[in-house]
């Protein structure tokens, strides 16, 4: 028996990537969208002051929004960091493992910001103080979410 073409499909019938979502799941879309607009905007003169004066790694002095330090490389990671985001939101299981281990890098980047001084040249990524307490930030978050949502299943 057929179905007129405007009635609504039956739940089972619904393409998978309408269904409601789990919480964690949810999060990893919002962070890995954060990041990708992060990394966009990174290449956006007037967004980055001092743009022309961005190099590809190292300490250089384009600014992000003014206040954070970015490299070619720097949005290069957010970029990928933001696809990592949107493609392990498929799966409760993925996205909270995206949070909980993007949380993990976030929290070595905030020490190493703090070990490698801004001027040296172990300073590839590069970060400086702003940077610094925006990593320790983005770990604290990632981490509480993953932790906090990482248990709840999808609502129906």
């Amino acid at each position: 028996m057929s179905r007129p073409q405007d009635a609504p499909l039956p739940p089972q019938d619904v393409p998978s990537y309408t269904r409601f979502r789990a919480p964690v799941q949810g999060a990893a879309v919002a962070v890995g969208a954060l990041f990708l607009g992060v990394g966009v905007l990174g290449f956006v003169p007037g967004v980055t002051t001092d743009y022309a004066a961005m190099d590809f790694a190292g300490h250089s002095a384009a600014m992000l929004f003014g206040v954070f330090a970015v490299s070619v490389l720097h949005n290069l990671v957010h970029l990928a960091f933001g696809i990592a985001g949107l493609a392990l939101s498929r799966t409760s299981r993925t996205a909270r493992g995206f949070l909980l281990g993007g949380g993990l890098i976030y929290l070595v980047l905030f020490l190493y910001g703090l070990l490698v001084g801004e001027s040296s040249p172990a300073n590839f990524v590069p970060v400086n103080a702003a940077d610094n307490w925006l990593h320790l930030g983005l770990a604290a978050v990632m981490i509480g979410l993953g932790v906090l949502l990482g248990g709840r299943t999808a609502r129906r």
